[in-house]
């Protein structure tokens, strides 16, 4: 077993979920990369009985909160189902068998960012507001209702894709084209991405190493052509970082495009997100990408 996987098992709560600390609450999103990181440990057939255990509890904690919409709330205190689903419905199909993916998956796709309405649009058009050429695509929004963002596109992304590689409905299909195009359109003036639009108050935005690397990770499969400087800043923020999540989300966007990024010295790690980002990445490095495979 990893020390990585150590932690997270340190870490679980009493309830089966995960907080984002050491101590804490139980919150989804920690949860669900928890166990992405106990099933890239292969606890699933078979494993050590504390992680096999572990992402038993974990399982059953998210099973019972599936709200019914389908979705997910990012905890119990909030009563609306937003981007977190998409972090249940990456879990591997036997490891949250208790899950109703096709519930969620429908929840999913009825989500579109508040830009891509045709009301918002309107509106634009009479108030005489040209509107934006990156917002002609449909991305995903982190809450019901708000405008589209990178991260939670890329990952509701990763999760349709995996989902919709047995069932190939095309339309769901059409709507994985229609995020895809959203990434690419959202693209800094380096090549990279940041949380949100290519500029702000007329200046443009530099892109982030997690956010790079999460995009890159989601347009895993796009031709090298369409990618422009990509990957090229990607490891330019691989070589400058210093944060785990962000080594880490380099690394498995850079591996999802047949690169081989080297890793330098990170900060100790901390959270509960970084912790499991970072074990992905590990597996991937040794050919198990849980998110693409």
């Amino acid at each position: 077993m990893s020390s990585y996987s150590e932690e997270l098992l340190a870490r679980q709560n009493q309830d089966g979920g995960w907080s984002y600390g050491r101590v804490g609450s139980s919150w989804t999103e920690p949860t669900c990369y928890a166990l992405l990181a106990l099933a890239a440990g292969e606890v699933y057939p078979s494993g050590s009985p504390p992680a096999v255990e572990a992402a038993r509890r974990g399982v059953q904690w998210l099973s019972s909160r599936q709200r019914q919409d389908g979705g997910w709330a990012p905890r119990e205190s909030v009563d609306e189902s937003t981007w977190v689903t998409a972090l249940v419905l990456l879990l591997p199909p036997e490891q949250a068998a208790a899950v109703d993916r096709a519930r969620a998956s429908r929840w999913l796709l009825e989500q579109t960012g508040r830009e891509s309405g045709w009301i918002f649009r309107l509106r634009l058009r009479l108030l005489g507001v040209r509107p934006d050429p990156t917002e002609q695509f449909e991305g995903w929004p982190w809450y019901p209702g708000t405008a589209a963002w990178v991260s939670p596109t890329a990952l509701t992304l990763l999760a349709l894709q995996k989902f919709n590689h047995s069932a190939g409905d095309p339309l769901v299909q059409k709507r994985l084209e229609e995020g895809s195009s959203f990434l690419l359109a959202r693209r800094c003036r380096d090549g990279g991405w940041n949380h949100g639009s290519t500029s702000a108050l007329g200046y443009d935005s530099d892109s982030y190493p997690e956010t790079t690397g999460l995009a890159l990770l989601a347009l895993h499969g796009t031709a090298e052509s369409q990618m422009g400087t990509a990957l090229e800043v990607a490891e330019r923020h691989l070589r400058e970082s210093r944060s785990l999540e962000a080594t880490s989300w380099l690394a498995l966007g850079l591996l999802a495009h047949g690169r081989s990024p080297s890793v330098g010295s990170v900060m100790p790690h901390q959270g509960t997100v970084a912790v499991s980002v970072a074990a992905l990445a590990e597996a991937a490095r040794r050919g198990r990408n849980l998110f693409v495979g």
